[in-house]
């Protein structure tokens, strides 16, 4: 299986800023970590981290991944973690929900859920994709989650994947619907 990891931002784009962290360098260690133990149960992983969308989803799609997972750290006032897909995307609702429970089973974050959205990577991605949001690097201990903790969360984000390709999925095919 191919899983391709975009930790995101990058580039001239630093993403959120918080409490001393920037999104694209926590999004980079968490992503190499993930990418570590990925690699260390047999699967096929590319790590790319760009500042341009489009880039992104052409380099995913180019390669032929099987699983498009991007990280993220989310800001605004918040706290917790969300995990989200891209509506319509049975495969992607099914892997978003398995890596959203193995982080909130292995570290103290809030449960924000499974959400569905447009974003850009999910849209224009040709296999299932999920985004995560860690945790919110604008939150004093979602941040110190953020800075300690980031092998817990690749870690999870490894077992989610894992877990996708463990367990049955509902009898669905996938119709992508973003062109």
């Amino acid at each position: 299986m191919k899983i391709f990891i975009n930790a995101g931002h990058g580039g001239n784009d630093p993403g959120a800023c918080g409490n001393g962290l920037r999104e694209s360098d926590v999004a980079l260690s968490i992503g190499k970590l993930t990418e570590k133990y990925l690699k260390a149960v047999g699967y096929d992983v590319k790590l790319f981290q760009y500042d341009g969308l489009q880039t992104i989803c052409d380099v995913a799609n180019d390669w032929c991944a099987d699983l498009f997972v991007s990280i993220h750290c989310n800001a605004g006032g918040g706290t917790g973690t969300e995990t989200y897909y891209f509506q319509g995307s049975a495969n992607g609702e099914t892997l978003a929900a398995y890596v959203q429970k193995q982080i909130v089973k292995s570290l103290p974050v809030v449960n924000r859920g499974v959400k569905h959205a447009n974003f850009y990577v999910l849209k224009y991605t040709d296999m299932p994709a999920v985004l995560v949001e860690t945790a919110f690097i604008d939150n004093f201990l979602d941040a110190k989650l953020l800075r300690d903790r980031q092998d817990d969360f690749a870690r999870a984000i490894a077992r989610g994947i894992s877990d996708f390709y463990a367990f049955p999925k509902p009898d669905v095919i996938d119709f992508p619907t973003r062109h």
